[in-house]
């Protein structure tokens, strides 16, 4: 009698067992184990979120027109505004100004020299008006002069400790909860993410990854010159008082293809700075995704676009708009800024 009830029930279960299977595993489609839930809860239903969750969709179907191979699948992003916060100036030219007053007592002459005076006093007219020469002044007198290990040292201290002077938040905590939700989203499904910033490549390397799960072999940005050298104690790479590559604007497709050698098939980016990226990503050929972050929040975060001095989106905001690019609107799309409220 056991037996028999026993018998009775393999056949209806192995057909459930089937059943389940070929529902988990439908043809065409790679097996995302995340699939069921929402991979990205802090953004709202509309538009944006749909076009991403089409294009993802899209891109991992090997039945459909959308479909990448996993070897194309390279999502590239900025990072000064399109992961994290930039206002009201980009973060690392804070990180310079903290580095200028930590060296000031091994510089008594900043006293009377601009634009080391300016920073000294916080003076912050006099610095804006020393312009680029001045800005580039201050960056290798912070950044050069060392060895690469020890700015990275000096880096992670700084990202683990700073915090912003408006939102008393540690940088490293003003980055948007929506954009890691989009991060992880794109790599559970074959993507390869990287950074593709005008800041600077030694600046961000020391934290990405712990950060953005972005390893410091995906960060590309721009770089000072550096040079091999035998020490006593072994060797080492000293970084000089040269700059070596900017990566912004033009320079951003010169580094796509310097570092990585192919035309991404999406691309995210929040200024004028991002546009040659955008447009690069596009000439790869029709089914890409080009996606401009738009700061709308004033409450949350920002407003700022067409007039703005750090982060302008003007040009770029235009072709967008003409191109059909997404623009995702991070009052209305976005549920969450950051990870945790300031």
């Amino acid at each position: 009698m056991k037996k028999n009830l026993h018998q009775s029930l393999i056949v209806p279960l192995l057909s459930l067992f089937i059943l389940v299977l070929l529902l988990t595993c439908e043809p065409g489609r790679e097996n995302n184990h995340a699939a069921s839930a929402d991979p990205l809860s802090s953004w709202n239903d509309g538009p944006a979120k749909q076009a991403i969750l089409e294009f993802v969709s899209g891109a991992i179907d090997s039945t459909g027109e959308g479909f990448i191979p996993v070897n194309e699948r390279i999502a590239v992003f900025d990072n000064d505004g399109t992961l994290w916060s930039e206002q009201p100036m980009y973060f690392q030219m804070m990180f310079t100004l903290d580095r200028v007053i930590a060296l000031a007592p091994e510089h008594p002459e900043w006293k009377e020299q601009q634009p080391f005076k300016a920073v000294l006093e916080h003076d912050m007219n006099s610095l804006m008006a020393s312009g680029l020469e001045g800005l580039a002044a201050l960056s290798m007198a912070t950044h050069a002069g060392m060895t690469s290990d020890e700015f990275g040292i000096i880096v992670s201290e700084w990202i683990d400790t700073a915090r912003h002077l408006k939102k008393g938040m540690l940088y490293r905590e003003m980055v948007f909860q929506p954009m890691l939700e989009l991060l992880d989203h794109l790599r559970a499904n074959g993507f390869r993410t990287w950074i593709i910033s005008g800041g600077g490549m030694e600046f961000m390397r020391p934290w990405t990854e712990e950060v953005y799960g972005i390893p410091p072999e995906q960060v590309v940005g721009s770089s000072i010159k550096m040079a091999f050298e035998m020490t006593d104690t072994g060797p080492v790479i000293l970084r000089l008082p040269e700059i070596d590559f900017i990566n912004d604007k033009e320079g951003k497709p010169v580094g796509i293809e310097k570092f990585i050698g192919r035309k991404p098939v999406a691309a995210f980016g929040n200024s004028d700075g991002d546009l040659q990226m955008l447009q690069w990503t596009e000439a790869g050929g029709p089914g890409r995704l080009m996606a401009y972050i738009h700061h709308t929040d004033a409450e949350r975060e920002w407003a700022y676009d067409r007039e703005s001095h750090i982060g302008r989106l003007d040009k770029g905001l235009d072709e967008a708009l003409a191109k059909g690019w997404l623009v995702v609107d991070m009052k209305a799309d976005w549920k969450v800024i950051y990870p945790t409220a300031p």
